[in-house]
């Protein structure tokens, strides 16, 4: 009750957020489409300030990825990084000839490869990081603790509810 009285007092722009109303016809319900344009506008104009820290966003992805996952197979790294294996090859030979990754041979199994960072690579993502967490606050700013929570709820729900499905 006294939320009401609050929210009434507070007038009619206190009312939540409504969502804006879908766009006509197929795309403007179809989930594939929604994600793909929700992941340009999200990530356009922070991928577009990587090379101030001289990185690709391939590059960006692996040291995102190996910060929290030292020591990640090959092909653990190249679906984490939202990438093919060849790629994944390529862009790894460039980071490591930079000085920014290590591949190990692992003990025991000389086919399993292990990526891990180098200094110079944690020296190199961590402003980045900082800058990717500054720049998710600034666009979730507009929403409320709720709402980003059930953003992030819903989309973790649907990586691991489909996220091993074959590409």
């Amino acid at each position: 009750m006294a939320n009401r009285k609050r929210a009434d007092r507070a007038g009619p722009t206190a009312a939540p957020p409504q969502p804006a109303p879908a766009s006509p016809g197929f795309v403007g319900g179809y989930l594939a489409y929604l994600l793909a344009r929700a992941s340009f506008i999200v990530s356009a104009e922070f991928h577009a300030a990587l090379p101030q820290w001289d990185l690709s966003v391939p590059e960006w992805r692996v040291l995102a990825c190996l910060i929290d996952g030292e020591g990640l197979s090959v092909g653990q790294l190249a679906a984490m990084a939202l990438m093919k294996q060849p790629r994944i090859t390529k862009v790894l030979d460039r980071m490591e000839r930079d000085g920014l990754v290590r591949r190990r041979v692992t003990p025991g199994d000389r086919r399993r490869v292990s990526v891990h960072l180098t200094a110079a690579g944690r020296a190199r993502v961590r402003p980045v990081l900082a800058a990717a967490k500054a720049h998710e606050a600034d666009l979730l700013a507009a929403f409320s603790a709720a709402e980003r929570d059930t953003i992030k709820t819903a989309l973790h729900l649907l990586i691991e509810r489909h996220g091993s499905r074959p590409a």
